[in-house]
């Protein structure tokens, strides 16, 4: 998740043109990335990305970063995280909308690779409150927005994390910080 300096991950409307993606990040963050296999959204979040994703890799000037993240995003299974939304006719999509905590879980349970986050405050928020995150992949973007959509709020209890050897930064002046939550 990208994240200002001083801790928020979108400007006040949801805003993220003060985020720095380059070719750097986006190879980087592709290779990390293709280590998982189930993708987790809130509702507006995969909305943007169903709107996107599916058809990028397929348009006359794609990129190499639309054409390999358009085909992860098709193959990966997505999570959506909706009060609202029903899942008929969604491709290889699951709804949750109810019993948030024992259905994560349950998903953690199984087999396969990493679950990623992608963006989606609201739905991290709740997932930060119900103790579900196991890890923070962060990049730190150099810019101090001064007000915005914060990453942490109403935290009941402290998170111990522990930094991984992952961390780098990159000629951007993008930082990533990559934690896993220490539960000793």
């Amino acid at each position: 998740m990208h994240i200002s300096l001083d801790g928020f991950v979108a400007g006040l409307n949801g805003e993220l043109n003060w985020v720095k993606v380059d070719e750097e990040i986006f190879d980087y963050i592709g290779k990390r990335i293709s280590e998982g296999d189930t993708a987790l959204y809130g509702r507006v979040t995969y909305q943007m990305m169903e709107n996107y994703w599916p058809a990028a890799g397929d348009k006359p000037a794609a990129s190499k970063h639309d054409i390999e993240h358009s085909k992860w995003y098709n193959k990966v299974h997505k999570i959506v995280l909706s009060k609202t939304m029903k899942e008929a006719g969604l491709t290889n999509t699951t709804i949750i909308n109810d019993n948030l905590s024992d259905k994560i879980n349950e998903i953690k349970q199984q087999a396969g690779k990493d679950i990623l986050l992608f963006g989606s405050p609201t739905a991290t928020h709740s997932l930060i409150q119900l103790g579900l995150i196991d890890g923070y992949w962060l990049f730190v973007n150099p810019i101090i927005l001064g007000q915005g959509i914060p990453l942490f709020v109403d935290i009941k209890a402290k998170i111990k994390l522990k930094l991984l050897t992952t961390t780098r930064q990159f000629t951007s002046g993008v930082t990533e910080l990559n934690y896993t939550v220490d539960r000793q």
